[in-house]
């Protein structure tokens, strides 16, 4: 069950993180939209899993992989977003979120 405080803080770090990769992603990944969907963090606000969306592109672990090496400078621009809002940045981990292949997958299933 997730506090008060951890929503507030996932929500910040979901809308920042949108805008970063809206400004910076283009540099690593070229024309392929970065959607952050969902921001789980932990108890101690130290770690967050950041869930994304990737269009279009025919391997999002590819891209996913690009993002992870390149996850301290994502880090370092939270930081300068949010510093006056939070007192510690949380390290950022990267998943595919993968819930819109799901729903197609099971919207299919029902067709049949």
């Amino acid at each position: 069950m997730e506090t008060t405080r951890q929503k507030k803080v996932s929500k910040l770090i979901q809308k920042e993180l949108a805008l970063i990769f809206q400004k910076e992603a283009h540099q690593y990944l070229g024309n392929i939209l970065v959607t952050v969907t969902r921001v789980r963090i932990s108890a101690d606000l130290s770690v967050s899993k950041v869930f994304l969306s990737i269009f279009p592109v025919v391997s999002p672990d590819e891209a996913l992989g690009v993002l992870n090496e390149n996850k301290k400078l994502f880090r370092i621009l939270l930081a300068k977003s949010c510093r006056h809002q939070l007192r510690i940045i949380p390290e950022l981990i990267f998943y595919i979120d993968d819930s819109a292949e799901y729903a197609e997958e099971i919207d299919r299933l029902l067709k049949q």
